[in-house]
C-alpha cells in the first residue's frame, strides 16, 4: 500500500539531493507554441505511437532525447528503447484510461491533453544540486523522468510517476478556469514561496493546512498537489482529513486545524473542478484507485 511521499524522501534513489517537482510555468499563458510535432516513422514503435497517441489524441511522444528538452545546466540520461513501450502502457492505464471511464472525462481529456509528452531515462540533475522529478510547460508539455527504472509494481516508482502526471495535468484546470473562489485565503499564512518550501517537513506542512511542503510554494501548486494526492493516495482521508481524537498536545491540535483547512480546500476544489470541467474528482479517484495494488 502506498504511503504519502515527500519529494525529498525517495531514499531508494540513494541521493542526497533535494528533489523538486517543477510544473511551474514561467508565465500564465496557455497558448505556448510547441515545436513541430512531425515525427519520422522509422520503427514499429514509432508507428504504434503515431496510431495510438498522435493520431488518437494529438499527443506527440518524444523518447529520442535532444538537448532542448532540458534547460542549460541540467543533466539527464536518455530512455532505454525497451522501456518506452512499457511506459506508454503505464500512462495509458493510469492516466488516460481513468479519464475515458468517467462521465465527461473523455471530452475533457481530449480537449486538454498536452501536445508533447517527453520521456527521460533518469531524473533531471540540476547544477544547484537539486533533482527535478517532472516538468510541465503551460499545458503544452509534460516530461516524465526516471523512465529507465520503470516498475509499475514498485510503490516509489509508481508514486513518482502518478504524482507527476496528476499534478501537472491539474495545472491545466486552474490555467484555463482559474482557482476556486477565495482558494488562496483558506490558509494564507502557510505559503512559503518557491525558494523556501523545502525546509519544511511533512508535519510542518500538515499543520499549516497543506498536503506537502511543495504545496506551500504557491496557491497554484497547492491546488495541483491537492488534486494529485487525492487521486493517487489511497490513505488520503487518514493522512489529511481524519481528525485525531483526544488531542492533548499543541502539535496534535495544530495538525487537526491543518486537516480542517485541507478538507475545506478539497471541497472547494471538487466543486470547482466539476463545475468547470464536468468531471467528478470522486469518480476519477475511484477509477485511479481501482488500478492500484
Amino acid at each position: 500500500m502506498m504511503k504519502k511521499k515527500k519529494r525529498e524522501h525517495f531514499n531508494w534513489l540513494g541521493l542526497s539531493f533535494i528533489i523538486v517537482l517543477t510544473s511551474c510555468y514561467p508565465t500564465e499563458e496557455l497558448d505556448v507554441p510547441v515545436k513541430d510535432n512531425g515525427v519520422a516513422i522509422e520503427t514499429v514503435l514509432d508507428q504504434y505511437i503515431e496510431d495510438n497517441f498522435t493520431k488518437e489524441y494529438g499527443m506527440a511522444i518524444r523518447y529520442k532525447f535532444v538537448d532542448n528538452y532540458v534547460r542549460p545546466g541540467q543533466f539527464v540520461s536518455p530512455p532505454r528503447i525497451e522501456a518506452v513501450r512499457p511506459m506508454l502502457d503505464f500512462i495509458e492505464e493510469f492516466w488516460i484510461n481513468p479519464y475515458l471511464e468517467v462521465p465527461n472525462g473523455e471530452v475533457f481529456f481530449r480537449e486538454h491533453v498536452p501536445a508533447e509528452i517527453i520521456f527521460l531515462g533518469g531524473l533531471i540533475f540540476n547544477g544547484d544540486g537539486t533533482v527535478t522529478l517532472g516538468t510541465a510547460d503551460a499545458g503544452a508539455q509534460i516530461t516524465f523522468t526516471n523512465v529507465n527504472a520503470i516498475d509499475p509494481d514498485d510503490d516509489d516508482w509508481r508514486t513518482l510517476q502518478l504524482q507527476t502526471v496528476y499534478h501537472e495535468f491539474a495545472h491545466t484546470v486552474h490555467q484555463r478556469y482559474k482557482l476556486p473562489n477565495a482558494f488562496e485565503t483558506i490558509a494564507p499564512e502557510g505559503y512559503t514561496g518557491p525558494g523556501s518550501w523545502f525546509v519544511l517537513t511533512d508535519d510542518d506542512a500538515l499543520q499549516r493546512g497543506f498536503v506537502s511542503p511543495y504545496s506551500t510554494s504557491s496557491p497554484n501548486e497547492d491546488f495541483a498537489e491537492c488534486v494529485s494526492f487525492f487521486l493517487f493516495d489511497p490513505d488520503f482521508d487518514a493522512n489529511f482529513m481524519d481528525l485525531e481524537a483526544d488531542c492533548t498536545t499543541d502539535d496534535c491540535i495544530t495538525r487537526n486545524e491543518g486537516k480542517i483547512k485541507i478538507a475545506e480546500k478539497l471541497a472547494a476544489i471538487k466543486d470547482h473542478y466539476e463545475k468547470v470541467t464536468g468531471v467528478s474528482l470522486e469518480s476519477l479517484r475511484t477509477a485511479v484507485q481501482s488500478r492500484l495494488p
